[in-house]
């Protein structure tokens, strides 16, 4: 099941180019080998490129996969201009220029606010060979964000055969989830009948939320919710955001956003019913120390991975301890982190320490299996105060321990087919982002 040609056949998940630098494990523990590479320059003239999240599109040959990306400006404090897209035919070395999605654009909202979409995440589903493009509404007014958000739902749009879709919200008819419920940024698992198994978070304005699994029928138009398991709970500030599935080991697993210094995993086998969250901790018990940001899985034919941020000595004054992004094995037994095997997947840049404000920051990150051998983590980074610039990143990690390629030569970006007309992008705005 798990062959080459089975991997390029579903499509793994993707990124980018530019390479600067090669991180080797040490030989105690061998393990992959990291390549850190810069997609855009902070200094380079244009928008500050956020949540790039990519997947990939099997081709119908024995050629590599296509690369398929969203990603959109960011110009404030959770405040994004619409979503674009880009394509990359040679593994990520060179990409199409970016292009607007149009129907994940800005549009009229009541009383002079305008809707955005955010928190976009494409997946390639097999069972309708199209790209499932699924994020959640957020609503502007002016140049910011608006304080004062009407309901917020699931948002997405799907691309096939060259062509974007209508944009459609995703219902769930649960009074749980009148005033949001939302399944941005998560990780999903298609079955082999087509269905998508993902999550929610859900709850009341002011209330801390919960989470549940959530199992959604898909066609290639239209996702539907067919059932929802047990509620996950935390009273502790916003409680659990930002869940991500995976399935490993016959068992389907969830991650957990938290507002108590700890994310959480939780196991279920159907992905509807999950038991008791735990906390992420070493192979030793000691429980990591992580701020309310996402954690996203690595998951391999023969072993599954974590990344995330977590306190460490380089960081103890960034905000949210949001650098470096780390990786470690997960012990699929115990559901803990084994200690040996952490990684440093981006490296913190500048001094956490004495000028933290400076650091940029890597909270929104997605995982994507490129080929069998590659897997890539792309991330739009960002300095609190350093104005809205940041790199856009990339790092591949080859599990073949072979070394990385010399650079790609430069080339022309290539052009995507047109895509329509996007929404408008507003002015700057140079306040942190505490989403």
């Amino acid at each position: 099941m798990n062959t080459r040609r089975e991997f390029l056949r579903r499509g793994g998940a993707g990124a980018l180019a530019v390479a600067v630098g090669a991180a080797r494990a040490p030989a105690a523990e061998k393990g992959p080998v990291i390549e850190k590479v810069v997609l855009r320059r902070a200094e380079d003239e244009g928008p500050c490129w956020f949540h790039p999240r990519a997947c990939m599109i099997p081709n119908a040959g024995d050629g590599p996969a296509r690369a398929f990306m969203t990603l959109q400006p960011i110009m404030g404090s959770d405040y994004f201009g619409p979503v674009h897209w880009t394509t990359s035919d040679d593994l990520g070395r060179t990409w199409s220029d970016k292009q607007p999605v149009p129907p994940l654009g800005w549009e009229p909202a009541a009383e002079g606010a305008s809707e955005g979409v955010c928190d976009v995440v494409p997946e390639w589903h097999a069972a309708s060979r199209s790209v499932l493009a699924l994020g959640h509404n957020v609503f502007y007014r002016g140049p910011k964000f608006e304080k004062n958000q009407p309901p917020r739902r699931p948002v997405y749009a799907v691309w096939k055969d060259g062509a974007w879709g209508a944009r459609r919200h995703l219902a769930w008819d649960d009074a749980r989830g009148a005033d949001i419920y939302s399944n941005g940024c998560g990780q999903r698992v298609d079955l082999p009948n087509g269905d998508v198994i993902m999550s929610f978070t859900f709850g009341a304005k002011g209330r801390p939320r919960s989470v549940c699994g959530v199992r959604c029928a898909f066609d290639g138009e239209t996702l539907a919710v067919r059932a929802t398991g047990n509620a996950l709970t935390n009273t502790v500030g916003r409680g659990l955001l930002e869940p991500s599935v995976t399935r490993f080991g016959g068992r389907f697993l969830v991650t957990l956003r938290a507002e108590d210094e700890r994310g959480y995993v939780a196991a279920g086998d159907d992905g509807l019913t999950y038991g008791p969250p735990q906390a992420w901790a070493w192979d030793d018990g000691e429980p990591l120390a992580m701020s309310t940001t996402q954690q996203h899985w690595l998951t391999r034919p023969d072993s599954l991975w974590l990344v995330y941020t977590r306190r460490d000595a380089s960081n103890l004054n960034v905000m949210r301890w949001r650098s470096p992004l780390f990786m470690a094995r997960v012990d699929a037994r115990t559901l803990r982190l084994v200690r040996a095997t952490e990684r440093v997947v981006l490296p913190l840049v500048g001094d956490g320490i004495l000028a933290p404000s400076l650091v940029p920051i890597m909270g929104n990150f997605h995982v994507t299996n490129a080929t069998p051998d590659e897997s890539w983590v792309t991330v739009g980074s960002w300095r609190p105060k350093g104005g809205l610039r940041g790199d856009l990143l990339m790092a591949r990690i080859r599990w073949g321990g072979a070394a990385p390629p010399p650079p790609a030569p430069a080339a022309p970006a290539r052009k995507a087919p047109p895509a329509g007309p996007g929404g408008a992008v507003a002015p700057a705005d140079e306040e942190p982002m505490y989403n």
